[in-house]
C-alpha cells in the first residue's frame, strides 16, 4: 500500500506516535485527517506537517462513540473515502487493580476499546462499499502480557486483539486489511496523561524513566508495516520478548514480572 495521495485517518494525532505519524506520512504525500480531542494541538500539528493545505483537523473524543456517524460522513463529503484508519488514541493507567474504580476502568475500555470498534465500525461500510482499505490498530505488548498497575489498561489491549484479529479474518475477502501494532517502550507523555485509581491525572515525574523508542521510529515501523501490508507487527527492545515468553514459558515469565517494579511511571504502550 504504497502512501502517496493516499487518505489516512489517524486518531490520537495531537501527540507521541499519532503526531509523528502524520509528520511521516504527510512526507510521503499522503492526506490526513487527524483527530483527538485537544483541537488547539492537532491544528498545531497540521500546520507542522508537509502540503498543510491536504489536511484535515477534526476533533474526536474515543469516548463519545455516538458523534462517529456525524464524523465519518463529514470525512467521506470531505475526502471521498478514506484508505486506512489508524486507531492510534487512547490513555494508559498506573493504579493498582484493587484500588482502580469502576468508573475509572470504564473509562479506559471506553477510550482504548469500544472507542476504537466504534469507529471502526461506522467507517467499515464505505471501505465495503469500495472493496479497499485498512485498519491499523496500535495495541501494546500489553495486548499480550498483564504486569502490575496496569490491569484495565492491558485488559483493554486484549480486547483489542480478539477482536481485530477476527474482523480480519471476515473482511479479508472484501480488500480490507487489519493490522495490529505492538510498541514496547516508546517515548512519549502516555505517562503524563494516564490514570490513577481514582481517576486523576497527576502528571507522574520519570526520574527512572525506561529507554523507549523514539515516536518518530516507531511511526516509520507502523508506515513500513502498512506498506509491507504486514497483519502484525511488535516493535521495541527487549520488552518484545515479553510476547514469545508469554507463549512458550509462561511461568518464567510471571515469575520476571513479579520480581520487575512497576510502581515508577514507564512508557510501555
Amino acid at each position: 500500500m504504497p502512501l502517496q495521495n493516499k487518505v489516512l485517518w489517524i486518531t490520537g494525532a495531537s501527540s507521541g506516535i499519532g503526531e509523528a505519524l502524520a509528520y511521516a506520512s504527510a512526507k510521503m504525500g499522503a492526506r490526513l485527517i487527524l483527530s483527538a480531542r485537544r483541537a488547539d494541538e492537532l491544528e498545531r500539528v497540521r500546520l507542522a506537517c508537509a502540503n498543510t493545505d491536504r489536511h484535515l483537523a477534526l476533533p474526536l473524543d474515543l469516548t463519545r462513540s455516538a458523534t462517529f456517524p456525524a464524523l465519518v460522513a463529514t470525512v467521506l463529503q470531505t475526502c471521498g473515502h478514506v484508505d486506512a484508519l489508524i486507531n492510534n488514541g487512547g490513555i494508559s493507567q498506573r493504579g493498582l487493580a484493587s484500588e482502580t474504580t469502576t468508573a475509572v476502568e470504564r473509562e479506559i475500555f471506553e477510550t482504548d476499546y469500544f472507542g476504537p470498534v466504534a469507529l471502526t465500525k461506522a467507517l467499515l461500510p464505505s471501505m465495503r462499499a469500495r472493496q479497499s482499505g485498512r485498519v491499523v490498530v496500535v495495541s501494546s505488548v500489553m495486548g499480550y502480557v498483564g504486569t502490575p498497575m496496569r490491569s484495565s489498561y492491558s485488559a483493554a489491549k486484549h480486547a483489542l486483539h480478539g477482536y481485530f484479529d477476527s474482523l480480519r479474518a471476515e473482511v479479508w475477502r472484501e480488500g480490507i486489511r487489519v493490522t495490529l501494532v505492538c510498541p514496547g517502550y516508546v517515548d512519549t507523555a502516555i505517562s503524563k496523561h494516564a490514570l490513577a485509581a481514582d481517576g486523576s491525572r497527576p502528571g507522574s515525574p520519570r526520574p527512572r524513566r525506561r529507554r523507549g523508542m523514539p515516536a518518530d521510529r516507531c511511526a516509520d515501523a507502523i508506515l513500513r508495516a502498512m506498506i509491507r501490508d504486514r497483519d502484525e507487527i511488535a516493535l521495541g527492545g527487549r520488552e518484545v520478548w515479553g510476547i514469545w515468553l508469554q507463549r512458550f514459558f509462561p511461568r518464567l515469565l510471571a515469575r520476571l514480572v513479579r520480581r520487575m517494579d512497576f510502581g515508577q511511571p514507564a512508557t510501555l504502550r
